[in-house]
């Protein structure tokens, strides 16, 4: 589980495919001695597992290998090396839950509509795929690309989020252009509410 809280903004440092899947080498400011093999890592929004990890003149750096369906369900196949990426570890027993409850289960993809500078903030406007964007409420919580976002307000598909300049400068939304696909994960509450109503 993860809290939607950034810690490092990480760099792709090289793509490729092997015989199962499509291997990223991910360049990290954290200290990869204490990230073990098998931790589970948040990539914009998207919980991955570590394979692999190693130290070089760069720095740090660990792999993690993505299967055709995830690639399909949001934006790591369009990665490639030189890319900034959003990354959170594993929240732990007793950790401060700063943002909201995330599973790292990437719901679908939205696409940047607007973007606007409001005094110091900038307004993102934000179009959900449907039937998605019901279960998304004025006031609610939301994972952007892996951040834990407060809902501002609701025109029909679209959603709109108010981001603060620290956020801006800590993680990638402060790179997103309008037509920009981003992974949303819609707050768990509401994902569990649409299962029982579906199954009622």
């Amino acid at each position: 589980m993860f809290t939607g809280i950034v810690t490092d903004i990480g760099r792709v440092r090289d793509v490729r495919e092997t015989d199962r899947d499509l291997r990223y080498e991910i360049e990290t400011a954290w200290d990869t001695a204490g990230i073990d093999l098998g931790a589970s890592i948040s990539h914009a929004g998207c919980c991955l597992t570590v394979t692999e990890k190693g130290l070089d003149e760069n720095g740090g750096w660990f792999a993690v290998e993505v299967s055709n369906e995830t690639l399909s369900k949001t934006t790591l196949g369009s990665w490639a090396a030189g890319d900034s990426v959003n990354l959170e570890r594993a929240a732990k027993l007793g950790d401060e839950m700063g943002g909201h409850v995330v599973s790292g289960h990437v719901d679908g993809l939205g696409r940047i509509v607007s973007i606007t500078p409001e005094g110091g903030s900038h307004r993102i406007g934000v179009e959900a795929p449907s039937p998605l964007h019901r279960y998304i409420a004025g006031k609610g919580s939301i994972t952007v690309d892996g951040v834990s976002l407060t809902v501002n307000a609701v025109e029909g598909q679209v959603f709109w989020l108010n981001i603060i300049p620290h956020t801006w400068a800590v993680t990638t939304l402060g790179e997103l252009k309008v037509g920009d696909l981003v992974n949303l994960e819609i707050d768990m509450l509401a994902r569990y509410l649409a299962r029982w109503q579906e199954t009622a």
